[in-house]
């Protein structure tokens, strides 16, 4: 039997149940006789013209005979990479369970290192009904909300699940099989963008912690750290809010992008710490069925292609870049704030993605040269335009929002259009010119016309600006070296979105397990097998 990995099978998109076995026969010039099976490593589709979209497939092909010149099938399997020796004493701490979290937690728990997962917000259902306190009655819980608690920010998302980063080692696929074994549909371990929806990861979520535990992991929520323990640049533990101490020369640090009173702990304690570039914008919504019309032409509604998504870019006379962030498909903008005063918008959907509204983040990137004043200046720029939008929305947790006409032209807004805001709470219109710096208004101002020229509508005037949006990833880095501990802190392991490592959910994850592995490879090395 040979195996064989065959690229870029190009058909139409109601192409005919036979037509992928035909075109392997055709590929590889053997008979039908000779095809003993093949799978779908990979669907995406050419949507370039609307009415004329291709499905493109990555197959994996078994056959009973050689051909020449074919790449063979790599193998996609992940290996772990050490087994904890018996005389092992000591035990790894992970700090917050969101996707990095919960991946290196899980990895070090199917090596036997048995974990202990810290997490500052509660179990993912207690947390989610806190969350829809914040929706429902503006009512907020600073530690257990979307950012905070069992499952990390990604949980009140889109649930996308893919990522730009190099992944020879095939810790994506090890990541999606994980989610498919918890209860993701089993599409995810093919088509071009996977996404698995709110209520799904909650579920998800609830039986990966149970394979944890199964394994010896231990996993304690509302624990928050208060402190890390250092002694002569070498993490010892940490200290809980409690008061209570727990032992640890490894600890992984995967705290999310908005634990900003843990940025400052391990500032005052001299972790080394950098301010980097993210960007912020507000969240904008149009009908869903436009953006369908748009991308998909006759084909708009085909349950292959699903909700249509897209991805814009306008490079700015100013020098500044305007891009989609985010972008949900039928799906809903969020309350995102984890702290009292302040509003942050995020977008979420459902697996489903019906709902009436696309929105996406369309935010202008930053660098530390518009907020000098340290590494953690970047912390005080967001806090500061996420006050004001507080302020804005009626200090009752509402957003300020705007239509686009009326943004383009420069004048408030007094009356919603045709497109109802799916913001929770609610949406209070204003003059969102204010809301941010000038040259992110001047910045967004150039880009939508830009933006109208590829999706027809995307200008429209009653699409809606909701802000703000300032948590699109970390303000700062926790950098580390090539063994990825803390350039000064030994056995302190920044990972994942908060340290600076990862900008969703699939990278997050990966991070998580690069960072899970090397934690027990060095606690191996202390710990020989006897």
């Amino acid at each position: 039997m040979e195996k064989y990995r065959l690229t870029q099978i190009r058909l139409p998109l109601n192409h005919a149940d036979d037509a992928v076995s035909q075109a392997i026969l055709e590929k590889l010039g053997i008979k039908a006789n000779e095809l003993v099976s093949y799978s779908v490593f990979k669907r995406g589709y050419d949507a370039r013209k609307p009415n004329a979209i291709f499905l493109i497939y990555t197959l994996d092909v078994m056959t009973t005979r050689s051909v020449a010149n074919t790449t063979p099938a790599p193998d996609t399997t992940y290996h772990l990479v050490a087994e904890a020796p018996k005389n092992l004493t000591e035990r790894p701490i992970v700090i917050g369970m969101g996707p990095c979290g919960l991946f290196a937690g899980l990895v070090l728990a199917e090596m036997g290192f048995r974990p202990i997962i810290l997490e500052r917000g509660k179990a993912v259902r207690e947390r989610t009904k806190d969350t829809f306190g914040l929706w429902r009655q503006s009512k907020l819980n600073p530690e257990s909300n979307v950012q905070f608690g069992e499952g990390g920010a990604g949980t009140f998302s889109d649930g996308k699940l893919h990522s730009q980063v190099s992944d020879p080692e095939n810790r994506g696929r090890k990541i999606l099989t994980e989610f498919v074994k918890a209860g993701a549909p089993a599409e995810i371990l093919f088509v071009s963008k996977p996404h698995i929806g709110t209520l799904r990861l909650v579920s998800m979520v609830e039986k990966m912690r149970a394979t944890i535990q199964s394994l010896g992991g231990e996993i304690r929520f509302e624990s928050k750290v208060d402190k890390l323990n250092i002694e002569q640049h070498q993490v010892v533990g940490v200290t809980l809010a409690s008061g209570e101490q727990i032992a640890s020369r490894d600890v992984v640090l995967a705290v999310g992008h908005s634990a900003r009173d843990t940025f400052q702990m391990l500032y005052d304690l001299g972790v080394y710490i950098e301010a980097k570039p993210f960007s912020i914008g507000f969240r904008i919504e149009h009908p869903q069925s436009m953006i369908d019309k748009c991308r998909f032409g006759v084909n708009a509604g085909n349950p292959i292609l699903g909700a249509a998504d897209y991805k814009l870019v306008h490079h700015c006379k100013n020098g500044r870049s305007v891009y989609s962030f985010c972008m949900c498909p039928g799906g809903t903008v969020v309350a995102a704030t984890s702290e009292v005063g302040h509003v942050v918008t995020n977008g979420m959907s459902q697996y489903s993605r019906v709902e009436r509204n696309a929105n996406s983040g369309i935010v202008v990137g930053i660098t530390p040269d518009d907020y000098p004043g340290g590494p953690l200046a970047g912390i005080a720029f967001q806090r500061h335009w996420e006050k004001l939008a507080f302020e804005l929305g009626g200090r009752n947790y509402n957003a300020p929002g705007q239509l686009v006409g009326d943004f383009l032209a420069n004048r408030p807004s007094t009356t919603f259009g045709s497109v109802q805001p799916s913001y929770k709470p609610g949406v209070r219109l204003c003059d969102l010119s204010s809301c941010l710096p000038d040259y992110v208004i001047a910045a967004i101002r150039e880009a939508l016309p830009a933006f109208e020229q590829q999706l027809k509508g995307y200008a429209m005037n009653d699409a809606i600006l909701t802000g703000v949006e300032t948590r699109t990833s970390s303000p700062i880095r926790i950098k580390r070296g090539n063994g990825f501990e803390s350039l000064n802190t030994k056995g302190l392991y920044p990972a994942g979105e908060g340290a600076g490592y990862a900008g969703g959910i699939l990278s997050a994850g990966i991070d998580g397990l690069k960072v899970g592995e090397v934690v027990a490879l060095n606690m191996l090395a202390r710990f020989p097998s006897s």
